[in-house]
């Protein structure tokens, strides 16, 4: 929801802030029993409402879930410094949160990204398929709803109804994000993408002319993975603050290409040839283009170059303003795993996926004696591994290990239809995937096949779970980090619930409740059902906080393991979210994962 935008005349502040709520009453010594309460509230309380009565400070409040637990009812403000004035926006239809949120090219207005929270809110963090719009606020015509002159004294800049206009600027039915306004005010630039289906997905970016707001498409989806030197669709999460050129007519933005993140301006790439894996816009301005370059071996170096006149983008010349020096012992490179075709589903099913080798210092060409770590996706399944800088990566090479990063069917970066070929096949396409790269790389690398060892999160850790059961002597050791164990449990503990469905192939609904074939069908696909193979030794890392799949699965799958024997160990971070995010905590589930992979895997 974050934004931080000054008006044109750079007079007035535009900011997102969390709507207070009333305050719990103390009780009071003359309460008395029979009572009448005060009739009942709406759902959301009013700013500078008096406290909350006796009775309903347990009222529950939902909130936007995984890492966003603080945001219920985001609201827009104004910070007027020529007052001083703070006023709060109204207008905004009430069955909304509104974010992201910039100036009209006049001032007069304000552009923001709507977000339907009606009837209830599902988890927003790394869901680029909840239905929200781009919306324009009309503020000349009067007041901006409660404000407050002189830093808390009654007042307003402006004199009119508070009930003010809002027009819809994009699609009626679309999940979109990042309104950027043309520097001459002439265009705005937004992502979009479908509403419903794969939580993270190939996006278009749209333009719509501000003077007669005709919608256009500046690039559409891809759905078909193209050749390898083409572009293959948007997939970035957001598009950077400033991303215009001073011509008002190209964009700049990073964008997951296969294995790779790279800088493209609308189907041509801004970093061709490079050995950088990962290519990152920080901004734009004046046509000076600010960026951060990294690779598996190379930390991340500050870079800038001039973007040149349309047409002309190839002549782009980066000139480094702070390099960082390379790892010295760490290697890497790319793999192209060809899945068999078996003649069923999209046609993605039988196109090629990849994969990174990093190889530590340890590694010796001529000899066996390497370890080997399928690392799959986090936070997925729709997530891609890019050849970006990654401290543990590098340090567990420093190790003496050498690491696969695998980005089976259903990975950003290779076409929609590729995401969309693992819906229904979640559980069978993404672990089969995963267990051909490993094969693969033994067959083409020099790699010890006796010392394997899994490491992964989240879906990454759902996979892993199904490939030690599977080959129950295969692994050596195992780390995992918020593990997805039993998917019918996630229905009601997890913010995204619509996932347990999609995943499966099935629709989704707000009113959704599982029949028991379905329960059976979700709970077939879980690891939790095959963890009586399981023999190799399991270390597992969970957040007490987090929203997105509930330390429980963990707990659950600890007790069966230690109940048939099998060596486990389970941390718990009370602090942690989903991510388990921090320094202290990010420390800590190194080291731990580190030692446990040395101590069974041996030195």
């Amino acid at each position: 929801f974050a934004c931080l935008a000054w008006s044109h005349s750079e007079t007035r502040l535009l900011y997102v802030a969390e709507k207070s709520r009333p305050k719990p009453q103390p009780p009071c010594p003359w309460d008395v029993p029979g009572a009448t309460w005060p009739a009942a509230e709406d759902e959301d309380e009013e700013v500078g409402a008096p406290c909350v009565c006796s009775g309903k400070q347990f009222v529950y409040h939902e909130d936007w879930g995984e890492a966003l637990s603080t945001r219920s009812v985001p609201v827009l403000c104004i910070l007027d410094l020529q007052g001083p004035s703070l006023s709060v926006l109204e207008g905004v239809p009430e069955h909304l949160s509104p974010g992201q949120a910039l100036w009209s090219p006049d001032d007069h207005g304000v552009v923001f990204v709507g977000w339907w929270h009606k009837p209830f809110r599902l988890g927003l963090n790394a869901c680029s398929n909840r239905r929200s719009g781009i919306f324009h606020l009309d503020l000349a015509s009067g007041c901006c709803g409660e404000c407050w002159g002189s830093w808390g004294e009654p007042g307003c800049p402006w004199d009119a109804d508070p009930l003010l206009p809002t027009e819809l600027l994009s699609a009626e039915k679309g999940s979109v994000c990042s309104p950027r306004l043309s520097p001459d005010g002439q265009r705005l630039l937004y992502l979009e993408g479908a509403v419903g289906g794969p939580h993270r997905q190939c996006l278009r970016l749209r333009m719509v002319s501000w003077a007669s707001r005709a919608p256009g498409t500046a690039v559409p989806p891809s759905q078909r993975p193209a050749p390898l030197a083409a572009f293959a669709g948007l997939y970035t999460e957001a598009l950077p603050p400033r991303c215009w050129a001073a011509d008002s007519r190209r964009a700049v933005l990073g964008t997951p290409q296969r294995s790779r993140t790279q800088l493209w301006s609308p189907t041509r790439v801004l970093s061709p040839g490079s050995s950088e894996g990962c290519w990152e816009l920080l901004t734009l301005q004046w046509d000076l283009l600010v960026a951060t370059c990294s690779a598996p071996h190379h930390p991340p170096s500050l870079v800038v170059a001039v973007l040149p006149p349309a047409g002309q983008e190839l002549s782009l010349g980066w000139v480094p303003v702070e390099d960082t020096p390379t790892v010295p012992g760490v290697t890497w490179k790319t793999l192209t795993i060809q899945p068999p075709c078996s003649g069923q589903g999209p046609a993605a099913q039988g196109e090629p996926l990849g994969a990174l080798l990093h190889l530590g210092a340890a590694w010796v060409p001529e000899t066996l004696g390497t370890q080997v770590m399928p690392m799959l996706a986090p936070g997925g399944p729709h997530a891609v591994f890019d050849a970006r800088w990654r401290p543990s990566m590098a340090a567990l090479c420093q190790l003496g290990f050498a690491v696969l990063l695998v980005n089976y069917r259903g990975s950003l970066g290779f076409g929609q239809a590729s995401i969309s070929s693992l819906l229904s096949r979640v559980g069978e396409q993404d672990v089969a995937d995963t267990q051909l790269a490993v094969e693969q790389a033994l067959h083409r690398e020099r790699l010890d096949p006796h010392r394997l060892a899994l490491l992964a999160g989240s879906h990454g850790a759902f996979i892993a779970l199904h490939l030690l059961a599977r080959e129950p002597e295969r692994y050596q050791a195992c780390a995992l980090r918020s593990p997805v164990s039993n998917l019918p449990a996630l229905l009601g503990t997890s913010d995204i619930p619509d996932w347990r469905y999609t995943s499966l192939g099935l629709p989704y609904s707000f009113e959704r409740v599982p029949c028991a074939e379905e329960v059976a069908t979700m709970l077939l696909r879980s690891p939790i059902a095959q963890a009586a193979q399981v023999q190799t030794p399991v270390l597992l890392c969970v957040g007490a906080r987090d929203r997105r799949v509930s330390p429980t699965q963990a707990l659950e799958l600890y007790r069966v393991l230690r109940a048939r024997g099998v060596p486990a160990r389970l941390l718990w971070y009370p602090e942690g979210g989903h991510a388990l995010a921090g320094v202290e905590t990010e420390a800590d589930v190194f080291k731990n994962c580190a030692h446990w992979f040395l101590q069974h895997l041996g030195q």
